[in-house]
């Protein structure tokens, strides 16, 4: 009898070939076993070898299908940490991965992907939408009680392209954009590109101090301001309710544009945004790729009417008009509760995530919220960020200097970000103690000549 064993490396070979591809479905298991000359029981055993090497996927219903991509033949999910380091765990990138998704998304599209109704979603559209997407994108927005009128929504490509539009359509070149002292670096990005000078603006315990736009449009003039109020990206911090009011205040009275990034909020979907207390004043950005998938990128834009126009002329010219298939499905996961699914799965796993870095590195300063995707460590004397990033690097390691936060010529702080969500378990929790390790040791220990 032939093992089942060498029947799944045949298979195996055939599918790194490229003879079988990704999305290709195998015959049943009793067709396979006429074809391959075996038992129907060997059979069974070779798709279970093949799942288990991570080359196939069953689908309930619908058969096995070769994945779109391998997983460690051995089943293990171990990276090397040894120095120099062949492979790397890379703890800049932070895109929350859970196990539900791609059964959940597929079974969503279906109905989007018979001839008929694929047609429609092929068609073109505009950043406005239509309005049954326009009222299940404010339901996935809505939170803290607050939920946009639908009539506010525009919707881009991606987040960064929605980012982009409303700065271009708030700012001319040359004027200023206030931003916290450590903002997101695509902010940095796109202000360089347009010609804007970026101006910090201080923060303290609760984030961005409100008497620092005042003083800093009285100094020279704001044309607008971008603030993170929730799950800020690299501080975690989420401003206490008290902050936002007195935001909006200020806000309110220099008749001054915000723009409100809340990518990350839905971590937090029990918190208002500033939106909600100065809607005439802030124009809030939000995507799926963080909900959902990093592939599934649709931005969205909820702006005052004053401002409706000049963002989605911005989009147009800037080619951030988002495709209609994109506006489908994720109208179809909303209305079928995937995105919710989605979301809560990813508020329990940020959980985890915070609990494994809390004890892999106690003792530390590290600043985060235990429900976010990404920490902030304030590193040790006497190392110095540039120095710790290197060393970490060696170990196969990459994690984000806070540099790459710093605006303009403000000290950078001996600090790294770390993103926990895109690394699987294990893999951040060797990751994390590789990297306590280098803190307890002293930088010039790490010289070997």
């Amino acid at each position: 009898m032939q093992d089942y064993r060498s029947v799944a490396d045949a298979v195996a070979e055939e599918i790194r070939s490229g003879a079988l591809r990704p999305g290709d479905r195998l015959p049943p298991q009793r067709t396979f076993a006429r074809q391959r000359g075996i038992a129907g029981s060997t059979a069974a055993r070779v798709y279970r070898e093949l799942a288990r090497r991570g080359l196939t996927v069953g689908e309930v219903g619908r058969g096995t299908f070769v994945r779109a991509a391998s997983a460690d033949p051995g089943g293990g999910s171990a990276l090397a940490l040894t120095e120099p380091a062949a492979t790397r765990v890379d703890l800049g990138l932070n895109y929350p991965a859970v196990p539900e998704p791609i059964a959940l998304l597929a079974e969503g599209l279906g109905g989007l992907l018979r001839p008929d109704t694929l047609g429609h979603a092929l068609g073109p559209v505009g950043a406005a939408g239509v309005p049954a997407v326009r009222e299940s994108a404010a339901d996935l927005l809505a939170r803290g009680g607050w939920r946009p009128d639908p009539a506010r929504i525009l919707f881009a490509g991606n987040g960064r392209q929605a980012l982009a539009a409303v700065v271009t359509a708030l700012v001319p070149p040359g004027g200023r954009l206030g931003v916290e002292e450590l903002t997101y670096p695509v902010v940095k990005a796109v202000a360089a590109r347009l010609g804007i000078t970026l101006v910090p603006l201080a923060m303290d315990e609760d984030g961005l101090v409100p008497q620092a736009v005042a003083e800093a449009h009285a100094t020279a003039g704001l044309h607008a301001v971008y603030v993170q109020p929730r799950l800020h990206n690299p501080l975690s911090l989420s401003m206490p309710e008290e902050r936002v009011v007195a935001l909006a205040e200020v806000l309110d009275r220099l008749a001054l544009p915000a723009v409100e990034d809340a990518v990350w909020a839905f971590l937090r979907d029990e918190l208002p945004p500033l939106a909600a207390h100065a809607p005439e004043r802030t124009v809030l950005i939000d995507s799926l790729s963080k909900r959902i998938a990093p592939g599934l990128t649709l931005g969205f834009a909820v702006a005052p009417p004053a401002l409706l126009s000049e963002i989605a002329a911005c989009l147009r010219s800037g080619g951030g008009v988002p495709p209609r298939f994109a506006l489908e499905a994720a109208h179809r996961w909303q209305q079928d509760g995937t995105v919710r699914t989605l979301v809560r799965a990813k508020q329990r796993e940020a959980v985890v995530r915070q609990q494994i870095a809390a004890r892999r590195l106690a003792g530390f300063t590290v600043r985060s919220d235990p429900r976010s995707f990404h920490c902030w460590w304030q590193l040790p004397r006497p190392w110095r960020a540039d120095t710790f990033v290197a060393a970490a690097a060696r170990h196969g390691i990459g994690v984000v200097p806070a540099a790459a936060f710093t605006v303009g010529d403000h000290h950078a702080p001996n600090a790294v970000r770390l993103g926990l969500a895109t690394a699987p378990p294990d893999v951040l929790t060797q990751a994390l103690d590789t990297l306590a390790g280098l803190a307890r040791s002293a930088p010039e220990d790490l010289v070997t000549d």
